[in-house]
């Protein structure tokens, strides 16, 4: 894949994304469902960092099972319960630390009024874009 931040645009690096990803085909293409904060009893955290680290170990837990990594993620969507910019501040820094030094996704941020469980704060789904046939 290619990762591509324009310099007609600013850089989104230092909140862990990139603006434009390339995946030539043929590859294989894997779509994780949206993973919350709730662990594997189903428990959620009433922190938002808390939430944001246990759906990205969810996440990383979900591509594992998929013989996948968090470096074939192409583009991720993130939603956010009561989104604020220390919100954001915590899901951004939670994104540099998982793609460290490699290339960060694509990624859409939305604000909702509500997600799918009572406390429920934070949800992130991929797409996963592999260049060799597994």
């Amino acid at each position: 894949m290619k990762f591509i931040n324009p310099e007609d645009l600013y850089d989104p690096r230092p909140n862990g994304y990139s603006h434009v990803v390339v995946a030539d085909a043929p590859a294989r293409i894997i779509y994780i469902a949206g993973q919350g904060g709730e662990n594997a009893h189903g428990e959620l955290s009433e922190e938002f960092g808390e939430q944001v680290e246990q759906a990205l170990h969810n996440l990383r837990a979900a591509l594992a099972a998929a013989s996948a990594a968090h470096t074939d993620v192409a583009k991720v969507t993130a939603l956010i319960v009561d989104h604020s910019e220390a919100r954001l501040a915590i899901f951004s820094k939670a994104l540099r630390a998982m793609w460290s030094e490699h290339p960060a996704p694509a990624c859409t941020l939305i604000p909702v009024p509500r997600l799918a469980l009572d406390g429920m704060l934070f949800e992130i789904d991929a797409t996963v874009v592999q260049q060799e046939i597994y």
